[in-house]
């Protein structure tokens, strides 16, 4: 399957990154390289990152030609040891485009759609052991109503946790299509007839939990903001409401890392700013994008730049 993936928001993520001729900017979620290519068709030099091999395969491909390009496979969390690995002290920029890729959720194989049947997987990075199988059919009832609710802000959680439960009692739950069977018995069919796929919640649960998606954006975006140069931009587009908070707080807090009780008339704590939230509300698509890619619809990009 070719690994096809539209960049969301692509215009004003290159623009919101203020690239300069020359200038080192780091793709944390290279994809299939469409935010990277244009990185480079400016002039700006390229570290891309990501978990996935097929998507490093697809973006060699697409910037076969350029110069000053690194592809690594690795995840983005490791932004320290990568730069390390390069001699690389500081960069220009660096662009996050969260959450599962267009070719993940599409390629039915990799078990993330609920529309498509197959293992229960959902793995960015192939190479890792731990799967979907493993938090469907491992962890415990509290665990599974855990990461339902929190992960999938789903009302039903502690149903659909039980009704998990009670079905690996018999045999393991190995594909999609279970799990959405599953689901399905759990959720009241009145609660069933408006919102969507019953089963989408719990999927996006599922394949945070696997991969981690919201531990790891915090300590990357200090990472980040230590290893970007006076004036260097940090543009992250999220997809749902959890990582948006991440990211929004986290650029509040770097903005604002003054710990003193309230009353004090000064700051006697000594921490200094390290960004400024060029975005104050987030960046969104316009009508022209969300016609072409659906998946546009809840994307939002906010950038912050180094003091």
């Amino acid at each position: 399957m070719e690994f096809k993936h539209i960049s969301v928001l692509k215009n004003e993520t290159i623009e919101g990154l203020n690239i300069k001729p020359g200038g080192l900017y780091v793709d944390g979620t290279l994809g299939g390289g469409g935010h990277s290519l244009e990185i480079l068709k400016r002039g700006g030099r390229l570290i891309g990152i990501d978990r996935d091999r097929e998507a490093i395969a697809a973006a060699e491909e697409r910037l076969r030609g350029y110069e000053g390009v690194k592809l690594i496979h690795d995840n983005f969390c490791s932004i320290n040891e990568i730069l390390d690995s390069l001699s690389v002290d500081k960069a220009d920029g660096f662009l996050l485009d969260l959450g599962v890729s267009s070719y993940q959720l599409d390629n039915g194989e990799r078990g993330f759609s609920y529309n498509t049947e197959a293992p229960m997987d959902m793995r960015m990075d192939r190479e890792k052991d731990f799967s979907a199988y493993d938090v469907v059919n491992s962890y415990s009832e509290a665990e599974l109503c855990r990461v339902i609710k929190d992960y999938g802000e789903e009302r039903w959680a502690k149903r659909i946790a039980e009704f998990i439960i009670e079905e690996r009692q018999k045999k393991p739950v190995e594909t999609t299509f279970e799990l959405n069977t599953i689901i399905k018995k759990a959720i009241p069919k009145k609660a069933r007839e408006n919102g969507g796929h019953p089963s989408k919640r719990t999927f996006q649960a599922i394949r945070i939990e696997v991969n981690n998606e919201l531990g790891i954006i915090e300590k990357t975006i200090e990472a980040m903001a230590e290893r970007l140069v006076s004036g260097g931009r940090i543009c992250i587009i999220t997809f749902h409401s959890l990582e948006d908070r991440i990211v929004k707080n986290t650029f509040k807090r770097l903005e604002n890392p003054c710990i003193c009780p309230r009353e004090f008339p000064v700051c006697v704590c000594g921490r200094k700013p390290k960004l400024k939230i060029i975005t104050r509300r987030p960046i969104t698509a316009g009508e022209a994008e969300l016609k072409e890619n659906n998946r546009a619809h809840s994307a939002k990009l906010r950038i912050a730049e180094r003091l």
